[in-house]
């Protein structure tokens, strides 16, 4: 179809990345999928192909890695591929700022969490604002909207990623060009088991957690609905106003753990 959108998505081989790809898919989009593991995304760009008869491209890319969008947009301008929709979900669990003491992982992980999500916006939004349409979701989290002790960077760098979200929702609105950051509470994906933290989630109640297909169908809406800030699960988003008010907001502030080192 010559009309058919594109939609990028960054983290794409599993979890909410690949949730993203099938429910974009199933909408119509041609996609271009973005992940540091070559052998699954080939596999899953051949499956969306296969279920869905649309264009599938891989791009394999470790955004910890600076010249990885420039790469990235440079392959895409090569081949003639506007990007309308522009998914960055690309993220990891972080090192502890004060505990591990390897400041290469620190950098690392903040150029990935923080900015390559920046590049990408710089690399892609301008070719949405010159063709008048555009849409921008940013993977946040409810940890960025709520300080808390721990490894002081993950909560951080999403609360970046909403500060962010908004300022480019108020700058592109104009332009046809609607941005979204996308909180979502626990989610049910590999983040947990890849990031060693399994025994944290079976502590958890289960009650608190929300399947990726929820989240990203209620991202994907809000973002259509041109919603700057969306906080994903009803539970979450019950408790998010609490979190916000000058009020209460020091109420609910995680304090340092006893067993904290």
């Amino acid at each position: 179809m010559a009309d058919r959108r594109t939609a990028l998505i960054t983290g794409a081989s599993a979890g909410l990345g690949e949730q993203f790809a099938l429910q974009l898919a199933a909408q119509g989009f041609d996609l271009v999928l973005v992940a540091r593991r070559r052998d699954r995304l080939e596999a899953a760009a051949a499956a969306l192909r296969e279920q869905f008869g649309i264009s599938v491209r891989a791009i394999a890319a470790d955004l910890s890695d600076p010249q990885s969008p420039s790469r990235i947009e440079a392959e895409l301008q090569k081949e003639g591929v506007a990007i309308d929709v522009l998914i960055n979900n690309a993220g990891a669990a972080s090192p502890d700022l004060i505990v591990d003491r390897n400041w290469q992982d620190h950098s690392s992980y903040l150029e990935l969490m923080m900015l390559s999500v920046a590049q990408m916006c710089h690399r892609f939004a301008p070719g949405m604002k010159e063709r008048g349409y555009g849409r921008i979701l940013n993977v946040a989290s409810v940890a960025g909207r709520i300080p808390r002790s721990g490894d002081c960077s993950y909560g951080p760098s999403k609360a970046y990623l909403i500060a962010l979200s908004e300022e480019l929702a108020l700058t592109l609105r104009p332009f046809g060009i609607h941005v979204t950051a996308l909180c979502p509470g626990f989610t049910h994906t590999e983040f947990h088991e890849v990031g060693g933290r399994m025994a944290m989630k079976n502590a958890l109640p289960k009650f608190i957690w929300y399947d990726a297909d929820v989240v990203v169908r209620e991202g994907l809406a809000a973002l259509e609905r041109g919603k700057s800030v969306y906080v994903s699960g009803r539970l979450y988003r019950m408790v998010d106003p609490l979190f916000q008010s000058v009020w209460t907001r020091r109420l609910f502030k995680i304090s340092a753990r006893p067993d904290a080192k």
